[in-house]
């Protein structure tokens, strides 16, 4: 499967990047582009977590039902977006056309990668050791780490958001790295000209 951009991570961030990448579809920049978002988050931190200082949402929301409403939300608005379940990403391999993804079950071809998971010194995805780092923003000793990378890119066409990219765990903060993201993919994709997608635009 050939993709043009593939988050990995089903998260605040990774749900965030695919949702507002989703909604540029209608653009000539992001017409034909196949985007696609392993969606694991049997790791996610939002699974325990509840929310009541989060704009928009509703005092007592529990991180699970936002997990499960997430996947169900871009299916619903963007169907366009393939939704990998059940698969593990193992290892990323970079070569001249972009990256080569490993899952537990299946090998992808992307020209961009996203890696939106969870910040645990237990991240053992093989391909991303060297950019391994203590996290500058969580205490010691929580051992938590993240991808080094500037204003969320490590390196060509391979980003970070979230948490592993040195961002705090709050979840707005999660979501909004995640969109940066997304925003930053959409500005290389139209041409280098900074891009944003408004819903009422569309």
């Amino acid at each position: 499967m050939a993709i043009d951009a593939l988050i990995i991570g089903g998260g605040a961030a990774g749900l965030s990047c695919a949702l507002v990448l989703g909604s540029a579809k209608g653009k000539v920049f992001a017409k034909n582009k196949r985007i696609a978002i392993i969606t694991h988050q049997k790791t996610s931190h939002l699974q325990n977590a509840l929310f009541n200082n989060v704009l928009g949402l509703k005092p007592g929301t529990l991180g699970s039902n936002i997990l499960i409403d997430g996947k169900q939300q871009l299916k619903e608005l963007y169907p366009y977006i393939t939704q990998i379940e059940t698969e593990k990403v193992i290892a990323i391999k970079k070569h001249s056309e972009g990256f080569t993804i490993t899952t537990n079950k299946n090998t992808y071809q992307s020209k961009i990668v996203v890696i939106t998971v969870g910040y645990t010194n237990l991240l053992t995805i093989k391909g991303l050791e060297h950019y391994i780092e203590p996290h500058p923003r969580a205490v010691e000793e929580k051992n938590r780490i993240w991808l080094k990378n500037t204003d969320h890119l490590i390196e060509d066409n391979l980003y970070v958001a979230g948490t592993l990219a040195g961002w705090r765990s709050q979840f707005a903060i999660a979501c909004g790295s995640g969109s940066h993201v997304a925003t930053d993919i959409l500005t290389l994709w139209n041409g280098g000209k900074h891009t944003k997608v408004h819903d009422k635009d569309n």
